[in-house]
């Protein structure tokens, strides 16, 4: 068994491939999955909150500074620019428009400390953003949704801080479990047995991708124009945002600029159409089933990147 999980660990980008592809190509088993959707996603939290610890994970004071501006910068600075942009084109009604400012004012997404474990890089940063983020979440979206065209109304705003509330209890109380049976069970984790966790969150990360493709199968074969529109829309805000974020933080936040760049591109957008009513969010969930692609690729996509802007940063 030990084998098989460092095996997964060593081959984790080959089976997020494989997640999405089974996703695509198996839309009864996507359809299965994706009511265990939340399970899935809190017990991988569990597993990253496991496999790193709570002093590796935590950090000290100038980690906790770094990460409360950091969240400042990715989850209200940028979606207000972006509110702006769209109001100075006449855009901020458009679905697009929507898109954009409702995934740029979400937290980050659970699975992007195995991306950036993924692409070589330190995973505590992207973890910490993902656990400050989603806490400091029902303060960053208040002015957002303020100024959005057809968010404002007080009824909306309140459906998402009561799903911003739950997530942040469910997130609390899992890495807590996470971090107390690590230092019950295995508080000096060896080389071999972190690997076989690595494989593990692989293996989750790799099924949740499936759950997270149910939607995309049906409306590629419905709506393939629309499907393409939306997934270059996608590509674009996704790994866009991923170069931009580098380009402005490497110099700044060293070691972590990379977990801060892709956590920047992949956000947890899937929180609003949980909370916004049905006639805001249903132009929304191609969109949502696009950007799944880019989110789970970037280990792929963005590694030769990350690589090239290291190397030329040391010149």
């Amino acid at each position: 068994m030990m084998g098989l999980l460092q095996l997964a660990a060593r081959h984790g980008r080959a089976a997020l491939v494989m997640g999405l592809l089974t996703g695509l190509l198996l839309p009864d088993l996507a359809a299965r999955l994706q009511p265990w959707l939340p399970h899935m996603v809190a017990a991988l939290l569990f597993l990253n909150a496991y496999r790193m610890g709570y002093s590796r994970a935590v950090g000290g004071l100038r980690d906790g500074l770094d990460t409360i501006c950091a969240v400042a910068l990715l989850q209200l600075a940028l979606p207000l620019l972006a509110l702006a942009g769209a109001a100075l084109l006449g855009l901020a009604e458009t679905p697009a428009a929507l898109a954009l400012v409702l995934m740029l004012s979400a937290p980050s997404v659970t699975g992007s400390p195995n991306i950036t474990a993924l692409l070589g890089h330190p995973p505590e940063t992207a973890f910490r953003l993902l656990i400050l983020g989603t806490a400091l979440m029902p303060l960053t979206v208040i002015p957002v949704f303020l100024l959005m065209p057809g968010l404002g109304a007080l009824d909306h705003l309140a459906d998402v801080l009561r799903a911003a509330g739950r997530l942040v209890a469910t997130i609390g109380l899992v890495v807590l479990a996470g971090f107390l049976l690590r230092r019950l069970t295995l508080p000096n984790l060896r080389p071999d047995q972190a690997t076989a966790i690595d494989g593990l969150t692989m293996i989750a990360l790799a099924v949740i991708v499936v759950a997270l493709m149910s939607a995309l199968g049906p409306a590629l074969e419905q709506q393939p124009w629309l499907v393409l529109q939306w997934m270059g829309f996608a590509l674009a805000a996704n790994l866009g945002l991923q170069m931009l974020t580098y380009a402005v933080v490497r110099r700044r936040a060293g070691s972590g600029a990379v977990a801060v760049s892709v956590v920047a591109g992949n956000r947890n957008f899937a929180l609003f159409l949980i909370a916004l009513p049905a006639a805001t969010t249903e132009p929304l969930l191609i969109f949502l089933g696009c950007y799944q692609v880019p989110m789970y690729l970037t280990a792929i996509l963005m590694r030769r990147f990350y690589s090239r802007a290291a190397v030329s940063s040391e010149r």
